[in-house]
């Protein structure tokens, strides 16, 4: 009866029930692995202290930036240079923008600095000027900006001295020399008090945060997938054994059965040599 399960057509259907099975079963693992990855990202970020109430370190001593250096009180020495303004920034829900300089250290690379934030548009609001000669800075160590970073402008289009995205691969290509792979935010802006220090941004991936949520609904998703492939397999199996039964017994005509053609000839010829064999008998 079940023979219609090595015909060409029940091949097919077979391996990719072979196939897909497992697949699901590995992406739902997996989502869940990083459902788990995110959760312990977060429980150790809150079991370590502050960043910020941590001792300054040389910014050099501090790179990569990762999850347990971001938010680190960061030091480096040098020159400002080069000005930009960051527009689309926002500061307890008000509209501004970001004062970056860049910092020739000794090294010969430039180290990105938010000196702090303004209310307005940019070229509408007085900047105070940078400090003059050697200076050495304290800021909260941050990663390079992405296209995902909150207030980020991808559109381009801004005009000279302004920049939409805080990282080496948008800074490269407007300075003319090396640029770190981070930059720094300034909670002492100075003495005006006009510049308003930009708060540390808390590493990516380190909370449960929408995106964690997210990986636990895939793996459900792809449970369920899989357990959808088996259940058509069954049922499909069933419906194929049903309509065969039926046609054995004449219930149905071969047309309507809606059988796999080899199995119905195959039962054909089963019932034909039966009859042959009653009637030698």
């Amino acid at each position: 009866m079940y023979r219609f399960l090595l015909t060409p057509r029940w091949w097919g259907i077979n391996i990719f029930v072979v196939l897909a099975i497992p697949f699901c079963v590995f992406m739902g693992t997996w989502q869940l692995g990083r459902f788990e990855d995110r959760v312990q990202t977060h429980e150790a970020a809150e079991k370590q202290p502050a960043p910020g109430t941590r001792a300054a370190k040389p910014i050099d001593d501090l790179l990569p930036v990762d999850t347990v250096t971001s938010g680190r009180p960061a030091t480096a020495t040098g020159r400002y240079a080069d000005q930009f303004l960051v527009p689309g920034r926002e500061l307890d829900d008000k509209s501004g923008f970001y004062v970056l300089n860049m910092l020739r250290t000794d090294s010969g690379k430039a180290l990105p600095v938010v000196r702090g934030w303004l209310p307005g548009e940019p070229g509408q609001t007085a900047v105070p000027a940078a400090p003059t000669g050697e200076v050495t800075v304290t800021g909260d160590l941050q990663a390079s900006e992405n296209a995902s970073t909150p207030g980020v402008d991808t559109a381009g289009g801004l005009p000279d001295g302004q920049l939409g995205m805080i990282s080496a691969a948008s800074l490269v290509n407007l300075v003319p020399y090396d640029v770190y792979d981070a930059w720094i935010t300034l909670q002492d802006t100075g003495s005006s008090g006009a510049l308003r220090p930009v708060p540390a941004a808390a590493p990516q991936n380190t909370g449960l945060d929408l995106k964690a949520f997210q990986n636990l609904g895939y793996t459900g998703e792809w449970f369920v997938f899989a357990g959808f492939v088996l259940f058509m397999w069954f049922r499909l199996v069933r419906r194929e054994v049903e309509a065969a039964r039926d046609l054995k017994l004449g219930l149905v005509e071969s047309t309507d059965a809606g059988t796999d053609t080899d199995t119905v000839r195959t039962d054909s010829a089963d019932s034909a040599d039966s009859n042959v064999s009653a009637g030698t008998a």
